[in-house]
């Protein structure tokens, strides 16, 4: 069975779903990251979140400098500062594609940081609860570089549009 689409596109019924599948699998993979990183970013600025990130702040390469500058609280304060403006950068997808893209790029990278606690933390059991909520990064990881290059795209289809709607008439035929 075939539909009419958009621009006398006749589509397969099949195709229409699928489309709409990942349109809405997008939407929930982009909206859980947002969730995930404006929440725990808020977190951050509770005690106990200051104080179970600290121990796996002073043993990364990348991060160990933070609390000794900063302090517990600050340290954690900055991570939260930080995580709150990556879950907004991709949250604004459809009004800046290109920030979404660069703030999915930016939370990618902050997951990398987080994964290799995994291995830096000294004692670090990888059957405690610790080690199973820092394995849930990998997952984030891949949505995080899914919607960089969705956004990306969307940046670039955009921009291509307004190529097309400035040039001259003559162009656009």
């Amino acid at each position: 069975m075939c539909v009419q689409h958009t621009h006398n596109e006749v589509m397969p019924v099949s195709e229409i779903i699928e489309r709409r599948i990942g349109r809405v699998g997008g939407g929930v993979l982009r909206w859980s990251l947002v969730l995930f990183f404006v929440g725990f970013g808020l977190y951050k600025f509770t005690p106990q979140e200051a104080a179970g990130v600290a121990p796996l702040m002073a043993h990364s390469p990348v991060l160990f400098w933070v609390t000794p500058l900063l302090g517990v609280r600050g340290g954690s304060g900055l991570i939260g500062v930080i995580e709150i403006l990556m879950g907004a950068s991709i949250a604004v997808r459809h009004v800046n594609p290109r920030w979404s893209a660069y703030g999915s790029l930016a939370t990618s990278g902050a997951l990398l940081i987080t994964m290799s606690f995994l291995f830096t933390t000294p004692g670090l059991d990888p059957q405690s609860i610790d080690a199973g909520f820092l394995a849930k990064d990998f997952t984030l990881f891949g949505a995080a570089l899914w919607t960089s290059a969705e956004a990306f795209s969307a940046a670039r289809k955009r921009g291509a549009g307004l190529e097309i709607a400035n040039a001259a008439p003559e162009v656009r035929r």
